[in-house]
């Protein structure tokens, strides 16, 4: 029972961190560190065994489990750069739908060495004699190991007296050296309590009240934005299309490639005074988070690293764009062209005050490119329920035909060739399908031009991308291409941070509208920036945006661009008060009291779901889906 938890947590640090001359310097110069994680193995292993009475199965059991989190968290942090948190365990389809997209040479060793590390511990039986405690023993032992994980879990005085002594640092802000420094068990254990989020010392309803009064001013003193030319006072439809991975891989300074692979987003880039990029939260993943942070406009940045507010937090009415353009008369739908359980949609865009939600499973016929819906279907799905509607729409969309992993060429032969004397033949071809669908997604977003250009109702279109695309393991790609200095994200500079996190943002309008220079936008601030350039009245939080990001237009929790466009490792002690204030709404909206819908903005801040939610996809909507599953295999194949 001692030796197993040691061997163990030498085992996962080994496994995590994918070399032994890691594992081994973190160990001889973390002696404390070691020592709580080996205490913490040892607490699982003993409250497994008091509820099973074998030690060679409880071993087995504890082996498995520690072995599935340093495997996960292997991958995970090669793939998108974040480790193993405890809200992950609730990613159980989500987990199991990609994980099928995932395999490689690496993560089947890890996978085979567990599983003989197992078959040892279980055929140990037959070697150690076998040892009996009282079953009282046996309860106490239990309990005290739940006591020791729980007190840890929570941070409990004690527990956290423990930590001080030995030199813990929880660096919450940036969760890879979290575990890096701390060990997986450690780490892990310690993000439990992050699992709910802390109440600001600063929020109260004194200070929200302070807060509602600023916003209120600010309002008032605000120049008045040039609103867009709108013929006979129509509203125009607000079309957000968030494009899943999409990057301009033309950014790749040493890589050429056949022909421009983004037309359409090159021309608007130099047509429009209204392109940018979009500073995201994510890399390689996270798709509903840089979707919250532009729904509700709040921040990653106030949340627990590795967080996702959508499976997490989201379980009661919150402000979002959507429900603010339904006040306004509009039909607002989310359109995605994935399952809608994906990272809980069905339930959280109800919540988000929308009318209805169109995922895969309304999809009729789908045209499918790759592995998933093509963009081009998902564009002509925008075009249709515009059409159709006779109110103004809001439309939330996200695309994933172009979702990794691009190892395979998916698309068949590619027809955009990429060419750089770095790129090795794994990277290129990596590129080059990649490349191959940001391609169909710059159609797509030509197709919606061409759709409404001529249109007789006024619509307007924000193309963007969610993250950066995982362009091979280890920021293979990037690092091949010298896009980055290093594979190690802890060592990247300022510069290098905010490249891997800006994705290309334009719009498009068929009616004049005011043009706005924004080099850099948060997705948490970018819903401020379209009701402006709409000349639209902003609720209350998002009048808040609007005014940090005139002071700092980019906010992550590493880094922060301020209005001259200079990079900062966090925001300048003078914006305090400012980001203390845009903290506290944001807790006051999730999680607290709602103290400020007392102040201002009350119907829209306390807006329930719609009652009608998604009910023209009810019975009507299935039957048709259904007819038409029966059409699509009565096809031929090749038609299919």
């Amino acid at each position: 029972m001692i030796g197993l938890p040691i061997l163990s947590v030498v085992g996962m640090e080994f496994l995590e961190r994918g070399s032994w001359h890691e594992t081994m310097h973190w160990i001889s110069t973390n002696h404390p560190l070691f020592l709580l994680n080996v205490v913490l193995t040892f607490c699982l292993l003993a409250l497994i065994y008091a509820i099973v009475g074998s030690l060679a199965i409880s071993g087995s059991i504890a082996t498995l489990i520690l072995g599935l989190m340093a495997i996960i968290s292997y991958m995970k942090v090669k793939m998108i750069g974040e480790p193993f948190f405890p809200w992950d365990i609730l990613l159980n389809k989500e987990s199991m739908d990609i994980a099928t997209l995932v395999t490689g040479k690496a993560a089947l060793i890890r996978i085979i060495a567990v599983a003989a590390v197992i078959i040892l511990v279980l055929l140990l039986r037959w070697v150690i004699p076998r040892v009996t405690i009282p079953i009282i023993a046996r309860i106490g032992l239990g309990l005290f190991s739940l006591y020791a994980l729980y007190a840890f879990g929570i941070k409990s005085p004690l527990a956290g007296k423990i930590l001080d002594h030995a030199g813990v640092n929880e660096i919450v802000w940036d969760q890879q050296q979290n575990y890096a420094n701390n060990g997986l068990t450690l780490a892990f254990t310690l993000n439990v309590k992050n699992s709910i989020v802390q109440k600001p010392d600063t929020y109260n309803e004194t200070a929200i009240a302070s807060v509602a009064t600023n916003i209120q001013a600010t309002a008032a003193k605000a120049p008045e934005v040039k609103s867009a030319k709108l013929s006979a006072g129509k509203k125009p439809n607000v079309i957000f299309v968030m494009s899943e991975a999409f990057w301009d891989p033309t950014l790749l300074t040493n890589v050429t490639y056949s022909e421009d692979p983004l037309p359409t987003i090159h021309r608007l880039q130099k047509e429009a005074g209204n392109a940018g990029y979009l500073l995201s939260p994510q890399y390689g993943g996270g798709t509903s988070n840089v979707e919250f942070e532009v729904l509700t406009g709040n921040s990653m940045s106030f949340l627990p690293g590795g967080s996702i507010p959508y499976q997490q937090y989201i379980s009661k009415p919150l402000p979002s764009l959507a429900s603010y353009f339904a006040n306004q008369g509009y039909k607002s739908m989310g359109i995605h062209s994935y399952e809608g359980w994906f990272w809980d949609r069905n339930t959280v865009y109800k919540e988000l005050g929308f009318q209805s939600f169109k995922s895969s499973e309304k999809f009729v016929n789908p045209e499918i490119k790759g592995y998933f819906i093509s963009d081009a279907e998902v564009a002509r799905n925008v075009n249709s329920e515009v059409d159709k509607t006779e109110d103004p729409m809001f439309i939330y969309t996200v695309t994933m035909q172009n979702h990794g992993p691009y190892d395979d060429p998916r698309y068949g032969e590619n027809t955009i060739k990429a060419t750089g004397s770095g790129l090795s033949a794994q990277a290129k071809s990596i590129l080059e399908t990649y490349t191959q669908g940001a391609h169909d997604a710059d159609a797509s977003l030509q197709m919606m031009i061409d759709h409404f250009k001529d249109s007789d109702e006024p619509t307007m279109i924000i193309f963007y991308g969610d993250h950066l695309p995982m362009l091979g393991m280890d920021y293979q790609v990037y690092k091949e291409a010298g896009f980055i200095s290093t594979s190690n994200a802890n060592q990247w500079s300022l510069d290098e941070i905010k490249k891997m996190h800006s994705t290309p943002l334009v719009t498009w309008s068929n009616f004049d509208m005011p043009k706005q220079e924004n080099p850099v936008t948060s997705a948490s601030f970018l819903g401020a920036h379209v009701l402006d350039m709409l000349g639209m009245e902003k609720p209350a939080n998002f009048t808040l945006d609007g005014e940090l990001a005139q002071q700092i237009p980019g906010l992550l929790s590493n880094l922060v661009v301020d209005a001259d466009g200079q990079l900062q490792a966090k925001a300048p002690e003078s914006l305090a008060p400012l980001i203390n204030d845009y903290r506290n709404v944001q807790y006051d909206l999730m999680f607290g009291k709602q103290f400020l819908a007392n102040y201002i903005d009350h119907d829209y801040l306390t807006k329930g779901s719609q009652p009608d939610y998604n009910a023209e996809f009810g019975a009507t909507g299935i039957a048709a889906k259904s007819e038409a599953q029966g059409s699509e295999d009565a096809k031929p194949a090749s038609a299919q």
